[in-house]
């Protein structure tokens, strides 16, 4: 079973002199000698590097007290999340599912070994309280693939204890830096021993996959694909974070989906339809299935939400146990069923296309304008489609016409929000003023979607409860609730549509 930490920590360089007496640091009343540990670590990656290419390592280590395979995302400059596997001597189920995103079908090849001889320290305050783990690390770095050098180097890392405060770490580098000890130029050991046991001076063979921060983007095909690239960068950045269920990641990923989506059909005269709308479809699908248990779970959550809201004598039969059944039966095997997806042929090739038509995009004509025209003029058609929509809902009785009608006006809102968001580096703050409003409207629309759909599932549990002799008055006074308010949403929907300036064309 793999585990997560949070490990927060800092690596500066050492000489002979070792480390510097630390007694003086604030808060800490002893430094405790903790001997030292041999440890032996091979590293693993593609061919070209892409985990590192990343900041991720992937390793197999033996010595210390946490010997297994250990998987490492960055979250912020010293800041990286672990997650650990037990030791074992091919590469476990769980972390291979984490890394495919990044790896695909390419092999993973032990790459760097490194062996330690770790000298440890714990920093304790007064009551014995771990506040930070101090070593001396000797290296030997030895190239596996791709070259065959080797290097060795002393380092000082120094790691946050477990819920520590941060803020101590500063108080220990302020200590090192009077002895004279400085940060180290390296991220990790792994990026040290790429660059100095490598074939060239980035630690790269011809060839290999080096990550380049694309130029500043100028024309109006530079800014859609600038967009299009971010959203591309997170979904493979999500994959490993929807895999681990971590919270709203699943719906981020479905977004980055519908905003390329969503770019691609906006920007037709910047890039070719006849390319990018089958890739299109195949976002589509891919939303659809990251979607399958999160919309039931967001409709559930409203039920509940909305059934703690009413006293609890007007709560008549097993309601709360119908709803959690009901959403069990719904939800059953979603999550299998997500993961099987992304470990499924066609979301790979999904992702190696999105790959391809990013470094060889199909630009029109248009793609070579100044964006502050072109651009400009995409916007204005978005937002001129949806106010045709919103017009006509506006105008319609109230009913399921208007509710298909509203239904309508939010999916453009959405697209008209993202094409104003692809924009804003181009038009500044009239685009970026457009995408705040457009999420707003959204919101709204969204409210009432919301409020169409539990009415809907209100009426398909009154259903069952009747046929089960139980009584579904609970379930006709949460069904009046929503009634409300769908109706409030009716109701601000001209106020705010009117407040809502015109896009950066009009």
């Amino acid at each position: 079973m793999a585990e997560t930490k949070r490990e927060i920590e800092r690596k500066y360089e050492s000489d002979e002199s070792g480390l510097p007496d630390l007694t003086g640091v604030a808060g800490v009343a002893a430094v405790l000698d903790k001997g030292v540990a041999d440890l032996d670590a091979t590293y693993y990656d593609t061919a070209d590097q892409r985990l590192a290419a990343n900041s991720m390592t992937l390793r197999r280590r033996t010595g210390g007290t946490d010997a297994g395979w250990h998987l490492k995302f960055p979250v912020a400059p010293g800041v990286r999340d672990e997650i650990q596997a037990p030791l074992s001597d091919t590469l476990p189920r769980t972390l291979a599912g984490l890394v495919r995103s990044r790896v695909r079908e390419a092999g993973l090849l032990p790459v760097i070994r490194l062996r330690s001889a770790r000298d440890i320290r714990h920093l304790v305050d007064a009551d014995g309280t771990l506040l930070a783990e101090v070593s001396v690390d000797a290296v030997h770095a030895e190239r596996l693939s791709g070259g065959a050098g080797a290097a060795q180097w002393t380092e000082i890392e120094v790691e946050l204890a477990d819920g520590g405060d941060p803020a101590f770490l500063d108080k220990v580098e302020k200590r090192l830096r009077k002895a004279g000890v400085r940060p180290s130029k390296s991220s990790s050991k792994l990026a040290r021993a790429l660059k100095e046991t490598g074939a060239g001076k980035d630690g790269r063979k011809r060839g290999e996959r080096k990550k380049a921060r694309p130029p500043a983007p100028v024309t109006t095909g530079d800014h859609v694909l600038a967009y299009l690239r971010a959203q591309r960068d997170a979904i493979v950045r999500l994959d490993p974070a929807v895999r681990r269920d971590v919270y709203d990641s699943v719906h981020s990923m479905r977004v980055a989906t519908r905003r390329m989506r969503s770019a691609f059909r906006s920007y037709g005269k910047v890039l070719d339809r006849t390319v990018t709308d089958p890739v299109g479809e195949e976002l589509k699908w891919l939303a659809a299935e990251l979607g399958a248990g999160r919309d039931q779970e967001v409709l559930t959550e409203r039920l509940t939400t909305l059934l703690g809201e009413i006293p609890r004598p007007l709560v008549t039969g097993p309601v709360r146990t119908r709803l959690r059944t009901w959403s069990h039966a719904r939800r059953s095997g979603s999550r299998r069923r997500m993961i099987a997806v992304l470990d499924g042929g066609r979301y790979l090739t999904l992702l190696d296309t999105l790959d391809a038509l990013l470094t060889d995009p199909p630009l029109l004509k248009a793609a070579g304008a100044a964006p502050e025209k072109a651009i400009a003029r995409t916007v204005d058609k978005d937002f001129k489609a949806l106010a045709a929509l919103v017009d006509r809902a506006l105008d319609l009785p109230p009913g399921q016409d208007r509710d298909l009608a509203l239904h309508e006006a939010r999916k453009k809102a959405k697209r008209t929000r993202y094409a104003a968001e692809a924009a804003t580096p181009a038009l500044g703050e009239q685009a970026a003023a457009l995408t705040k409003s457009m999420k707003s409207l959204q919101g709204l629309l969204g409210e009432h979607q919301d409020s169409v759909m539990s009415r809907e599932a209100l009426r398909d549990l009154a259903r069952q409860a009747h046929a089960a002799g139980e009584s579904a008055f609970t379930y006709g006074l949460l069904y009046g609730r929503e009634e409300q308010r769908a109706a409030r949403a009716e109701t601000d929907l001209p106020v705010m549509w009117a407040a809502i300036g015109r896009p950066p064309n009009g």
